[in-house]
């Protein structure tokens, strides 16, 4: 194995048809030139366009496996994705902290899929933003957010995290991302590039985002270049499954 990739893990769902969750990551962590490794949260059973069933991963196991790989490598970044539960996510993000403090951690926030199924319910918003404060980056849409945050729109750059808002639901301007960072709000906005929807998108996004940081980026150089990266993935073709290039 090549000491010079850094190692990139991903901790999320395995989707069937390869357009989201562990898969996704694996394929974009390829394209950045960065060794991956996978931990399954759960197991499904999808298309590109359906959703119909999940089997959720023993949270013990999980964490077994998260151990088991921060005792044998130097894991500089992890994209968590779907997990059950508030507190499964803070398990796992103090285990990764406790094992490698400076590992950075990106959180897509999977709260129900495009049919409206619900992998997360979140009920109680102070165990939620304790566990926020010890993640680098998390990557909500703008309903994601408003079930994270009920008063995001009147908190601004009051997070206890820094949050990349994708704009792929942003009706007054489709496309362009905000950046919140602790003392500023930067506009990422798209290209001329033709675009369309893609499954698993969300997923894409965030495991480059983790690639270039373990690349030794800044949040705002690689959340700029994930944004990229990503719109060549949405204008690769025109179905719901997209080519991973560079």
């Amino acid at each position: 194995m090549s000491e010079e990739r850094p190692f990139v893990l991903t901790i999320a769902g395995l989707d069937s048809s390869g357009g989201a969750g562990i898969l996704a990551d694996i394929k974009t962590f390829e394209q950045h030139k960065v060794t991956g490794f996978a931990i399954s949260t759960a197991n499904t059973i999808q298309t590109e366009n359906q959703f119909y069933e999940i089997q959720w991963t023993d949270l013990s196991f999980v964490i077994r496996s998260i151990e088991t790989l921060f005792l044998n490598y130097k894991i500089c970044a992890v994209k968590i994705g779907i997990v059950s539960s508030v507190y499964d996510l803070s398990r796992i993000v103090s285990t990764i902290k406790l094992l490698s403090p400076s590992t950075k951690i990106i959180w897509d926030p999977v709260l129900k899929s495009t049919t409206k199924f619900e992998f997360m319910e979140v009920q109680n918003h102070f165990d939620l933003n304790k566990t926020l404060s010890k993640i680098d980056l998390i990557t909500p849409n703008y309903h994601e957010a408003e079930i994270l945050f009920p008063d995001f729109n009147s908190k601004e750059n009051e997070f206890s995290t820094n949050i990349l808002l994708k704009g792929g639901h942003n009706e007054k301007a489709l496309g362009t991302d905000r950046l919140f960072l602790k003392n500023e709000i930067l506009e990422l906005f798209p290209s001329n590039q033709k675009c369309s929807e893609k499954h698993g998108s969300g997923c894409v996004l965030s495991s480059a985002i983790a690639s270039n940081l373990a690349l030794n980026q800044t949040i705002k150089e690689a959340c700029k270049n994930a944004k990229i990266y990503i719109e060549n993935y949405l204008s690769s073709t025109s179905t719901l499954i997209g080519y991973h290039y560079v």
